[in-house]
C-alpha cells in the first residue's frame, strides 16, 4: 500500500527508503513490531527509525503507526485506481513530460543499483546449463524480451508457461545448473513462491526483477535486481526494467566475446539464406 505521511519529504536516505518499503509491502508486520524489532528486522539503528519519523513530520513511533493503521483501514487500489493517480498530476499529460518522467525512473533505478548483483545475474546467466523464464501479465513483455535476446546469443532458454498446472510441468525439468529467472516487481505470484521454495529441493538458482528495497527472506531469490517504476498506487511503467533486461544482455553479449560474435553472425547467416522476406 502507498502511505501519505503529513510531511512527504523530497528525498528519503537508502535506510529510510527501505523503512517506508518495509510498512508499505509488509504493513501488518510493522503494525505488530517495536521500534526496537523494527530495527532488527532491518538492520539499522533505532535513531534510524527515530530520523525517519521526525522525517515525515509524526512526533513518535507511535503516531507513525497510527498514520498507517488509519491509510490501511481505508486502502483501495487496483489498475483504475493506480491510472487515475497517474494522470491526476498538477502537470498536465504530455508525451515530453511522460518521457522526463521516466529519465527519473531511470535515475532511481540507478540509484539503487547493486552492481555486485548485476555482475552476477550475468555469470549466473553465462554459466547456467538452462536458463528458464517466468513472466505473468504484464511482465509476459519482459520474459519474451529476455528470450529474444539470449537465444540470438546461442543461449539455451525457454518460456516457463505462466500460470496453472503447466508452470509446475516445466519446472519439474530444472534441476541443479539451471537458472529461473522471474519477475516480482511489487509482490510474488503464486506461481514465483512455487519457483522459491521448489528451488530448495530442486537446487537451481533464481533471478528476481523486483522494485521493493526489503525483501522478506522467504520471498528472496538468489540473486535480486531491483527496477524503479513508479510509486505504489501510480500506473507502472517498463521503461526502467526494459532497460536493465537489456543491459543486462549486452554485458552477457560483451562477456561471451568471440562466441557471441559466432552465434550472431551463424543467425544472420541463415536468415541470409533461409529467409524469403530479405
Amino acid at each position: 500500500m502507498s502511505i501519505q505521511f503529513p510531511h512527504t519529504p523530497e528525498q528519503l536516505t537508502k535506510a529510510e527508503t527501505r523503512i517506508l518499503d518495509y510498512i508499505s509491502c509488509s504493513t501488518e508486520a510493522f503494525l505488530f513490531s517495536s521500534i526496537g524489532q523494527l530495527a532488527q528486522k532491518l538492520g539499522i539503528s533505532e535513531a534510524t527509525i527515530s530520523r525517519f519519523v521526525r522525517h515525515v513530520g509524526c512526533r513518535d513511533f507511535k503516531e507513525l503507526k497510527q498514520v498507517v493503521m488509519q491509510q490501511a483501514a481505508a486502502e483501495a487500489g487496483g489498475p483504475a485506481a493506480k491510472m487515475a493517480q497517474t494522470l491526476s498530476r498538477e502537470e498536465p499529460f504530455t508525451a515530453a513530460g511522460w518521457l522526463r518522467l521516466q529519465q527519473q525512473y531511470l535515475e532511481k533505478t540507478l540509484e539503487e543499483l547493486d552492481e555486485a548483483a548485476f555482475q552476477e545475474a550475468v555469470q549466473a546467466i553465462l554459466s547456467a546449463r538452462r536458463v528458464l523464464i517466468h513472466a505473468k501479465s504484464a511482465s509476459a513483455s519482459l520474459g519474451q524480451l529476455l528470450l529474444f535476446r539470449l537465444r540470438r546469443l546461442g543461449i539455451p532458454v525457454l518460456l516457463l508457461p505462466s500460470g496453472g498446472s503447466e508452470v509446475l510441468e516445466g519446472l519439474a525439468q530444472a534441476g541443479a545448473g539451471d537458472l529461473v529467472v522471474l519477475f516480482s516487481f511489487s509482490k510474488v505470484s503464486r506461481e514465483g513462491r512455487m519457483i522459491l521454495d521448489y528451488q530448495k529441493k530442486a537446487g537451481y538458482q533464481t533471478l528476481a526483477f523486483c522494485s521493493r528495497t526489503y525483501i522478506p527472506e522467504e520471498e528472496q531469490a538468489s540473486i535480486q535486481l531491483f527496477v524503479y517504476r513508479g510509486e505504489p498506487r501510480e500506473y507502472h511503467s517498463m521503461t526502467a526494467a526494459a532497460a536493465l533486461v537489456d543491459g543486462l544482455v549486452v554485458e552477457v553479449s560483451r562477456q561471451m566475446g568471440a562466441a557471441s560474435v559466432q552465434a550472431l553472425s551463424q543467425l544472420h547467416q541463415l536468415k541470409k539464406q533461409y529467409d524469403p522476406d530479405r
